[in-house]
C-alpha cells in the first residue's frame, strides 16, 4: 500500500472505529491518569468496530502522514499494545509504508475473545397460538407479558407478522448464566444488547423459535432439521391440548434423535382441572412414542433430570408469562443441563450448511448457519458449494459474528454470520455448504437411504416425488424403492433417492425427513451413489 491509499483513509478525518496517534511514549501515555484515558478512549472505538479498531501512528490530528523515525514507531507500538492489554485486547495486524519524515502504521486492534461459553441451542416446536415465541421472549427478557402476547414483538420482526400476531419464519433468540445466576437481554431487537450476552456469559442458550402453522411445515423442518440443536422444546397449551400438529413437531424431534423438554403454556387460562387432564394427555402422548414423562414441580426435581437427562426421560414443566409460573424451574433446568461433547467434531475440518444468505451495507455477502463440525477463523481461505455443475468455489473469511457479537474465531454448535468474499450472492444457494478444504466435500446427485413410512395414503414407487430435508437442504428428490416393487404406511425399506434439480453435499450417516402433502417418512443416508 503506497502513501496515498494511507491518506485516502485519513483524510477524512478521526470517524467511528478509527483514532489518529501522531507519536506516543511510555513516560507520558502510560502514566496511570493518561493511559486511563487513553484506554478508554481505544474501548470506545473497539465499541463502534464491533471488536475491531483501527489506529494510524505517525498521523497527526488532521490526518496528514507525518512519519516517525523507527525508535518512535517501536516505543509507539509499545505503548498501543500496552493500552490493548488493559481493556482486554491485542494488536492483531500492522502494516507500515513509507510518508513525511519517516515510517506511518495502520494498526489493527481487536478485543480478546473470552474462552468459548458452553452453549445449548433449543428449537421450540409446537401449534400455532400455542405460546412459544411469548415463552421465548419471556424467558430471555425476564419481563412478564401482559397476557395479549406482548413479549412475541421479541421474535416477531416482520410487519405482517406483528399485525397478525403470528409467525412467518425462523426466530433467534438468546439468554444466558455466568456462574450460575440468570443473565436477561435488555432488547433483544438491539444488536449490541446481544453481543453484550455473548461476551459476559459463560453458558448461553440459544432458541430456535420455528413456525406453528400447517402450511409453514416447511420452515419448522428446517428450524429443527437445519440447524445442529442440542434439545427439542414442545410448547402446549392449556387451553387447546396436544393437537395434530403437536404431535407432528414431537415426530419431527424424535426422528432426529434429541432430548425433549414439554411445556404446558396458557395454566392461567384454564382451571386446574383443565390442567390436570392436559397433563394427562402429554403424558399418554408421551408414553405412546416411548418416552418416560417426568412432572418438574420443584429446583430439586430439576436438578435430578439435568442429572440424569436422557432421549427417554422428558420434563414436563407447567409454565405461565404471564404470572411467572414455572419460569425459575426452566432458568434452573437451561442452567444445569449439560453440553454435549464436541471434542471429536471439533478436532474435524471446518464445515457449515448455509441456511440464510445476506448482503449487509459495508460489509459484504454474508452467511448464516450453525457450524457442524470444526473451526473457522478469521482470514481463512474456505470452499462453498456445490455449485448447479457440482463445483466448489473458493471464497475469503472477512468477519465472524455470533448474535452481533464480533469474533476472531468460531466453533461446533454456534449459530455464526460469516462474511466472505470471492463469489458472488447470487451464485450462493441455501443448503449449499461452505467448508475448509480438507472435508473434501462431494457433489451427490443420488443416494440410497433406508426409510420409514409414517404416512401415506396410497403406495411409493418408482418415479414418486417429494420435498426431502437433509441439514438446511430442501429440494424435490425422486424415489426408486431397491428390494421392493413399492413401499406404503408402516413399511421400511431401501429406497435410490435423486435430487431432480441440482447436486449438494451430504454424507453417509445423515438423517433426512421427506414429505408431499399429507405423507411423510424419515430416514438415514446409506451410501451416495454420483
Amino acid at each position: 500500500m503506497n502513501s496515498r491509499n494511507f491518506y485516502n483513509l485519513t483524510r477524512y478525518g478521526e470517524r467511528k472505529n478509527i483514532e489518529f496517534k501522531e507519536n506516543l511514549n511510555s513516560d507520558t501515555h502510560l502514566f496511570t491518569v493518561r493511559k486511563q484515558q487513553l484506554a478508554s478512549q481505544m474501548k470506545y472505538r473497539l465499541e463502534k468496530g464491533h471488536g475491531d479498531a483501527i489506529y494510524f501512528i505517525g498521523v497527526d490530528d488532521d490526518g496528514l502522514l507525518v512519519g516517525l523515525g523507527k525508535p518512535e514507531m517501536d516505543e509507539s507500538l509499545h505503548v498501543l499494545g500496552e493500552l490493548a492489554r488493559e481493556i482486554n485486547a491485542k494488536i492483531t495486524d500492522v502494516e507500515k509504508q513509507t510518508a513525511g519524515r519517516g515510517e506511518v502504521a495502520k494498526v489493527i486492534i481487536s478485543r480478546q475473545q473470552n474462552s468459548k461459553a458452553d452453549h445449548l441451542l433449543i428449537g421450540v416446536a409446537g401449534h400455532v397460538d400455542h405460546g412459544k415465541s411469548t415463552l421465548v421472549g419471556t424467558l430471555t427478557t425476564g419481563t412478564l407479558d401482559t397476557g395479549s402476547g406482548s413479549t412475541r414483538i421479541f421474535l416477531d420482526v416482520q410487519k405482517h407478522e406483528i399485525e397478525r400476531g403470528l409467525s412467518a419464519d425462523l426466530s433467534f433468540a438468546v439468554y444466558g448464566f455466568r456462574n450460575g445466576k440468570t443473565v436477561h437481554i435488555k432488547n433483544p431487537l438491539n444488536k449490541r444488547d446481544k453481543a453484550l450476552m455473548v461476551e459476559k456469559c459463560d453458558k448461553l442458550i440459544s432458541f430456535v423459535d420455528t413456525v406453528g402453522h400447517e402450511p409453514w411445515l416447511r420452515t419448522t423442518i428446517r428450524g429443527i432439521v437445519g440447524q445442529k440443536l442440542t434439545h427439542g422444546l414442545l410448547v402446549v397449551a392449556a387451553d387447546q391440548g396436544p393437537t395434530p400438529i403437536t404431535r407432528e413437531h414431537l415426530g419431527i424431534i424424535l426422528a432426529m434423535e434429541l432430548p425433549v423438554i414439554v411445556v404446558m403454556t396458557k395454566i392461567d387460562m384454564v382451571s386446574s382441572e383443565r390442567i390436570k387432564t392436559v397433563r394427562q394427555e402429554i403424558f399418554d402422548l408421551l408414553k405412546l412414542v416411548g418416552r418416560i414423562p417426568y412432572m418438574v414441580k420443584t429446583i430439586e426435581d430439576a436438578d435430578f433430570l439435568t442429572e440424569n437427562m436422557n432421549q427417554h426421560l422428558v420434563p414436563v414443566i407447567k409454565a405461565s408469562p404471564v404470572t411467572g409460573e414455572g419460569l425459575e424451574l426452566l432458568d434452573r433446568l437451561f442452567s444445569n443441563l449439560k453440553i454435549p461433547s464436541i471434542e471429536e467434531e471439533s478436532n474435524k475440518p471446518f464445515m457449515m450448511y448455509i441456511d440464510k444468505i445476506y448482503s449487509v451495507l459495508g460489509v459484504g455477502t454474508v452467511l448464516s448457519g450453525t457450524i457442524r463440525q470444526g473451526k473457522v477463523k478469521k482470514g481463512e481461505k474456505l470452499i462453498l458449494g456445490p455449485s448447479s455443475s457440482g463445483d466448489f468455489l473458493p471464497v475469503n473469511v472477512k468477519t465472524i459474528e455470533m448474535h452481533h457479537y464480533r469474533k476472531e474465531s468460531a466453533g461446533v454448535g454456534e449459530v455464526v454470520g460469516i462474511s466472505i468474499s470471492g463469489v458472488e450472492m447470487d451464485e450462493i444457494r441455501r443448503g449449499m455448504i461452505i467448508c475448509h478444504p480438507d472435508y473434501n466435500p462431494r457433489a451427490v446427485r443420488e443416494f440410497n437411504a433406508d426409510v420409514a413410512i409414517l404416512v401415506h395414503p396410497t403406495t411409493i414407487k418408482d418415479g414418486y416425488e417429494c420435498i426431502t430435508h437433509i441439514e438446511t437442504i430442501a429440494e424435490t428428490t425422486c424415489f426408486r424403492p431397491i428390494n421392493q416393487e413399492y413401499l406404503s404406511a408402516g413399511d421400511t425399506g431401501s429406497i435410490r433417492m435423486r435430487f431432480k434439480y441440482r447436486p449438494y453435499a451430504i454424507r453417509e450417516g445423515q438423517r433426512l425427513i421427506f414429505r408431499e402433502g399429507k405423507s411423510k417418512g424419515v430416514g438415514t443416508v446409506t451410501r451416495l451413489v454420483s
